[in-house]
């Protein structure tokens, strides 16, 4: 395909899409807009998220009396199902558009591969090496072990308000099914503004971003802190009324989901006239500029309402160099002023 009837390339080679980012139409009254935010809402990543849950629901997840008790058995092989679905979902991606390079740098941001830049900020100087040891050794583990305990919570019968059956609650689940991308998209916001705090930053969230030119395996790379507080999202299903099957999707909506905001591609080519968009474009420019977009890609539009929003635009780029002036001035007057005064 020929991205640039999509976008365009600096002098740099990286690569910017024409269309700005936009929130979600219903929040702009573009009411004609709906079918296809719809569609693009479902397919591919939702339904796959969707798809996965299923699939894990009926192969993968033991019966409830095996769940009542925690056991290093169905544990260890929940780890091995998640570890190799994570294998296989991100190594795809990056075996043939990072190793293989069948696109090349069409519709990639960043015209420059991690691999080809090591750092002494990665272990061994390497960031794909780095970003798939946090991923597997820390990340998988946590987010398995938050899997767990939910599911034993459901086996167990705890909840504030208790598991809902699906013959008996099945429109409030469908919708809540629908839900879940909010809720991941108010919860990522909170945490991940919180970890942009200045102590928080350095202890915490600067692991992540240190992959400034984000590629797959960046996706679950962080501190173990950060990923209790991303995989903790999940347990919000024990204070909404849910079903372990909701749950799950959400769960799969923040692990495998998480590879979303780090593809580096704004397409990817399945075959030559056949693209998926990534949705990347809203977190790689948080990666690219650290303290905009800290939520997703505008479904809650919190960054806009918090004067976060940077939607790719010219115009945004000088109004978050502004923010960042008036910003450096605040802490200039704060060092100004003396203890006597």
């Amino acid at each position: 395909m020929d991205d640039l009837k999509f976008g365009s390339r600096d002098k740099r080679g990286n690569w910017t899409p024409s269309a700005t980012l936009q929130i979600a139409p219903f929040w702009r009254g573009k009411w004609s807009q709906m079918g296809h935010f719809l569609k693009d809402y479902l397919w591919p990543w939702n339904a796959f998220h969707m798809a996965t849950a299923l699939l894990y629901w009926v192969f993968v997840i033991p019966d409830v009396e095996v769940m009542k008790t925690i056991s290093w058995g169905w544990a260890l092989y929940l780890f091995a199902v998640n570890a190799g679905g994570i294998f296989v979902l991100y190594g795809a991606i990056e075996l043939f558009f990072y190793v293989k390079r069948r696109q090349e740098t069409r519709f990639k941001y960043n015209a420059k591969f991690p691999s080809e830049h090591p750092s002494d900020v990665f272990w061994f100087k390497s960031q794909n090496l780095d970003n798939f040891l946090r991923s597997f050794f820390v990340g998988i583990p946590i987010w398995t072990a938050v899997e767990v305990m939910m599911l034993w919570c459901f086996a167990n019968g705890y909840h504030v308000f208790g598991w809902l059956e699906w013959q008996d609650s099945w429109a409030w689940l469908i919708a809540l099914t629908f839900l879940v991308p909010a809720i991941h998209e108010i919860h990522f916001f909170c945490i991940h503004r919180l970890i942009h705090t200045p102590t928080l930053y350095k202890w915490i969230h600067s692991v992540h971003h240190n992959s400034i030119n984000p590629s797959p395996w960046s996706s679950l790379s962080m501190h173990p802190v950060e990923h209790l507080l991303y995989f903790g999202e999940i347990v919000w299903h024990l204070i909404i009324p849910s079903n372990p099957i909701v749950m799950m999707f959400n769960s799969h909506a923040v692990g495998y989901g998480a590879l979303n905001g780090h593809i580096g591609f704004d397409k990817l080519e399945i075959t030559e006239n056949t693209p998926i968009d990534s949705h990347a474009y809203a977190h790689y420019l948080h990666h690219k500029y650290f303290e905009v977009n800290y939520g997703a890609d505008g479904l809650v539009p919190l960054d806009k309402w918090f004067g976060y929003w940077h939607d790719g635009s010219k115009e945004a780029d000088e109004q978050m160099k502004a923010r960042f002036r008036q910003k450096k001035d605040r802490m200039k007057a704060r060092q100004a002023v003396t203890p006597a005064e």
